[in-house]
């Protein structure tokens, strides 16, 4: 095979071809298919320069599409791009000339690539844009320039050139390689405007086949060519492994499926080996999508709704409600009390006149499923009365909503800070610090798996009518063993967080009474973390004690009397104890718990 397939004409502007000069009419068309038609180019002779500019539009290519060609060239010359600027050219796509074999070496099918540009005077091939290659096994082809003129041309004869290409396998040219095996190429002479290929004889005797001793004995390797010259190697075809030249013990059969071989072949399913493959199937109830289960997770066939019903279905005390009867209870979402971590929380009433609060949950898809079972398992295991109750879950809406008990107060964070200006006496602040602190105390502690909050603050203590406090809002807690001291990446809120946590990632049960000691001060002080322009509690109130060994300057003036300063003052520095950077030397929050009540037992005696 010899061809030049893309080459780049020059154009001889100055040739002596007539035509039209000047402008051409603002009627003719300048473009064919995607390819731009500047002048002295034209479809049609009167919209270009003379006969030799003239570009034909009436070709259709495989796709339908019109394209371009040059309308004086013999044959049908498909014009890539026209350019008039800096160096006038035309990129076309020239005829590819072939000789085909047989098996006996008899030629089949014959091609020479016959072109003439040049009848009009206009076109030469550029020598800078363009060379001859061959491409095949022992194969002899040359260019010969000037024929295609006949006997009167003025260049019949004027140029040949050629080169030979050797090899003993079809498959011996490489990619971006042409350097005699399989492929030759030369340059050609400047001024050609047409061109004949011609073809020497097929070395007589030659065949492809392998010879008695072809080395790729085993019955699953094959043979491949040599990257640097005649030659191959052998190697086992894919699925197999081993030497490729022992007959007996050569290439075997990869048990892909083995746990050793999980990483180069992954699995996301179930795993099947055969020969020379495995086969990858989703487990029964799921299936894949996109690339599938050997690239990615198989997703189940069940909507996750009904996956997350069918776990906590399992868990005692947790009623599943449909959309219909959340709406139901709800009114249709007709009535806001606040706003929770995750959204809007909703006023509602059971079928036995039961008050209920309906929170919503935190959007759950696969990646976060686990988060959302792991918050309605946690709850559902607590049963105190300082505890909010989860009575339920509704997984039918597109983000989940849990039903809890109701309390009316509201938080402890809108009542002192809110603008409802509610009044708190020390005693049922003594009484709201004791039964937070039991709650605490009892996900410690007293419950069949500890539990750390992780979010401790007042806008999490809910109070009921009777300022009952119920510790709320599990979404940041973690389940843990009774035989571990942490867990990492749980976020709290700032001016909460336990320092130690912040820095170190790591939870445990003195971060809950660092935050609670904030809660204390709150309490007494009846100032959020942050008050004025840019004040901290924690720190004014440090500055006092060491100062003054005294908060007396921090406290609420509602309840700092003379008669309450010494419980004011004890309380102030329990919450200090909390706040300790060594974690040691805090209490836990079953100390904590008893120094209150025995604070609230002294007041009472006093």
């Amino acid at each position: 095979m010899a061809f030049w397939l893309l080459a780049d004409l020059l154009i001889l502007l100055a040739s002596a071809a007539e035509g039209v000069a000047g402008r051409p009419a603002a009627s003719c068309q300048t473009r064919c298919g995607d390819v731009d038609i500047p002048y002295p180019f034209g479809i049609g002779l009167n919209c270009s320069r003379g006969q030799g500019f003239e570009i034909a539009c009436n070709t259709r290519n495989g796709n339908g599409d019109m394209v371009p060609t040059l309308a004086a060239a013999n044959g049908s010359i498909h014009v890539q791009s026209l350019s008039v600027k800096q160096l006038p050219e035309v990129k076309v796509m020239l005829p590819v000339a072939y000789n085909c074999y047989n098996s006996s070496n008899d030629v089949t099918k014959k091609f020479y690539g016959e072109v003439d540009l040049n009848n009009k005077g206009v076109y030469r091939i550029s020598d800078s844009r363009n060379m001859f290659v061959v491409i095949g096994c022992n194969t002899l082809s040359y260019t010969k320039n000037g024929n295609s003129g006949g006997s009167n041309s003025h260049y019949s004869g004027l140029f040949y050139t050629g080169c030979v290409s050797y090899c003993n396998d079809s498959r011996s040219a490489q990619d971006v390689q042409c350097a005699g095996v399989g492929c030759c190429h030369v340059d050609i002479s400047p001024g050609l405007t047409d061109n004949v290929v011609s073809f020497g004889p097929w070395p007589r005797g030659f065949q492809e086949k392998k010879s008695a001793g072809y080395a790729c004995v085993s019955d699953n390797s094959e043979c491949v060519n040599s990257t640097n010259g005649p030659g191959y190697y052998c190697k086992c075809k894919q699925g197999y492994e081993g030497n490729p030249y022992d007959k007996d013990q050569g290439c075997k059969d990869i048990n892909e499926c083995d746990v050793s071989n999980k990483k180069k072949y992954p699995c996301y399913g179930v795993c099947n080996n055969i020969p020379g493959d495995y086969e990858c199937h989703c487990r029964v109830g799921y299936q894949w999508s996109g690339e599938g289960p050997k690239k990615q997770e198989c997703s189940s066939k069940f909507p996750l709704a009904a996956r997350l019903a069918l776990v906590l279905q399992k868990v005692d005390n947790v009623k599943i409600f449909t959309k219909d009867e959340l709406m139901k209870i709800t009114k249709n979402n007709s009535e806001v009390l606040g706003q929770g971590s995750f959204g809007k929380v909703y006023k509602g009433t059971l079928e036995d006149n039961t008050t209920v609060a309906v929170k919503t949950s935190i959007e759950v898809n696969e990646n976060r499923k686990d988060d959302f079972t792991n918050e309605v398992i946690i709850q559902s295991q607590m049963k105190h009365n300082n505890i909010i109750k989860l009575l339920g879950c509704c997984l039918e809406v597109d983000v989940p909503m849990l039903v809890y008990e109701f309390a009316g107060k509201g938080n402890l964070q809108d009542i002192l800070h809110g603008d409802a200006n509610i009044p708190l006496p020390l005693g049922l602040c003594l009484d709201i610090a004791i039964e937070s602190a039991k709650g605490l105390r009892y996900m410690h502690s007293s419950t069949s798996h500890t539990i750390r909050h992780g979010d401790v603050k007042p806008a999490n203590i809910l109070l009921t009518d009777k300022f009952i406090p119920k510790i709320s809002d599990f979404g940041t807690s973690k389940l843990l063993t009774i035989d571990k001291d942490f867990t990492m990446f749980v976020v709290g809120s700032m001016g909460y967080i336990d320092p130690v946590f912040h820095k170190t990632g790591h939870l445990t049960q003195k971060s809950d009474v660092y935050s609670f000691g904030v809660v204390l001060l709150e309490l007494i002080c009846r100032k959020p973390t942050i008050y004025g322009e840019k004040c901290s509690l924690i720190i004014e109130i440090q500055n006092a004690y060491d100062q003054e060994n005294s908060g007396r300057i921090m406290f609420d003036k509602e309840i700092a009397n003379e008669e309450d300063i010494l419980i004011l003052e004890e309380i102030g520095r329990l919450a200090m104890e909390c706040l300790k950077e060594n974690v040691e030397e805090r209490p836990d929050m079953k100390e904590v718990t008893e120094r209150l009540i025995m604070l609230r037992r002294s007041r009472k005696c006093g």
